[in-house]
């Protein structure tokens, strides 16, 4: 049986930067693609400046961020403001596949490297574009970042505790999850062309892709009429009772617990020892708990606080609730199960030190992922504009000596 990956001899030209585009190329490079992003010592990525730094020396090559958020991409480094630079980037993406850009509309028309330049050097071509808004519309030139486009989805007014204003996102949890939804779109457009021959110019609209995650409260203002708010951990659209995380044992250790049917509620009142509380009228029926909600939490948090969160939710399980540990990165990288999948793995970086990144999120039976860690700036120059691009030796020197290559 062959063990080439599903996307092994496709190039990708990556011209996203910080998180989200970097992310289309480290999902498209576990499934076997060679990935090649750009990027230039002019303007260094600002992923690259973010710590903690391995063995606590900064320097853009050794942000830990950046090693496992970028894993799987290469890296050239080209000054793009310089138009040799650019010319040699049309040359590389006539020899590729799919070309990935995370910038505002018009940035790559005004470099002259727009999808109509793209298609006379390569008339197949796969561009995906991803900007916050997609390539139309009133929203069309709007800057954001991971943080901001949870706001302009709305997903953070429905994020907070119950009677209070929203509490945003603390961290760009858009970006990541837009990069995985938009690499499907290009293997998509990939089996497109396989079967026609055509390319596409795919427009991914970030916003649209995070709108995923409100699809209660859409459907629950589309049905009832009601504008969703910040509930704390209450279920959106009070379908459990309970539904929300508990203390237990130790230092800010919980547990999450969902009960959706009277048939995981017995189950639940079984796990407590059938206190007479759990008995009690106000909370027999859906209904009931919902409209007793915060009683209901108080008395199952009393409980709950006497049990180490892991044997707890085991316990639990037992009886047919939905319960889990609530996790701490710590926990994470120290789970059994995690482990067991190989969810962070050890590796090797080319400076020399080793490092614990993400494992492969995309798990194929018969041709596994390798996983390298982000990679150093112009790792790959060599290899692509001696190697692929075939340029003398005195050229590629003169290129570097003039920082087009840089």
């Amino acid at each position: 049986m062959s063990k080439a990956r599903p996307l092994t001899g496709i190039r990708v030209i990556n011209l996203g930067w910080v998180w989200a585009g970097p992310v289309v190329g480290q999902t498209l490079a576990f499934l076997g693609a060679d990935v090649l992003k750009v990027e230039s010592r002019q303007r260094i990525d600002m992923l690259r400046t973010l710590p903690p730094f391995a063995e606590g020396i900064p320097g853009p090559d050794r942000s830990l961020s950046n090693h496992a958020c970028w894993a799987g991409n290469g890296s050239i480094s080209l000054n793009l403001k310089e138009r040799e630079a650019r010319q040699l980037v049309l040359e590389l993406i006539a020899q590729s596949d799919v070309v990935v850009e995370n910038f505002g509309p018009g940035v790559l028309d005004k470099m002259d490297l727009g999808y109509a330049e793209l298609c006379r050097a390569k008339p197949d071509i796969v561009l995906l574009s991803m900007p916050a808004a997609g390539l139309t519309g009133p929203l069309a030139h709007v800057r954001t970042y991971g943080l901001s486009l949870t706001s302009l989805t709305g997903l953070d007014s429905l994020v907070g505790y119950k009677g209070g204003g929203p509490v945003p996102f603390e961290n760009a949890f858009a970006d990541p999850m837009a990069g995985i939804f938009a690499a499907f779109a290009v293997i998509v457009a990939l089996h497109h062309r396989r079967n026609t021959g055509v390319g596409q110019h795919v427009d991914f609209s970030q916003q649209e892709a995070v709108l995923q995650m409100l699809g209660p409260a859409y459907m629950d203002y589309v049905l009832n009429g009601r504008v969703g708010g910040p509930k704390s951990n209450e279920h959106p659209v009070a379908m459990c009772a309970p539904h929300s995380v508990f203390p237990c044992l130790g230092d800010d250790r919980w547990i999450s617990i969902a009960v959706q049917t009277e048939e995981e509620w017995a189950g639940l009142v079984r796990a407590m020892g059938e206190p007479s509380w759990a008995l009690a009228g106000e909370f027999s029926g859906m209904a009931a708990r919902v409209a007793n909600i915060d009683a209901l939490h108080a008395r199952i948090a009393a409980w709950t606080a006497q049990f180490d969160d892991r044997a707890l939710a085991e316990t639990l399980q037992r009886h047919g609730v939905a319960a889990a540990p609530v996790l701490n990165v710590g926990d994470l990288l120290h789970d059994p199960h995690f482990a067991a999948r190989g969810t962070f793995v050890e590796v090797e970086h080319p400076l020399g030190f080793r490092e614990t990144i993400y494992g492969p999120y995309v798990k194929l039976s018969g041709t596994p992922a390798q996983v390298r860690t982000g990679p150093m700036i112009g790792q790959d120059n060599e290899r692509a504009f001696r190697g692929i691009l075939g340029l003398s030796e005195e050229r590629y020197r003169d290129l570097i000596d003039r920082k087009v290559i840089y």
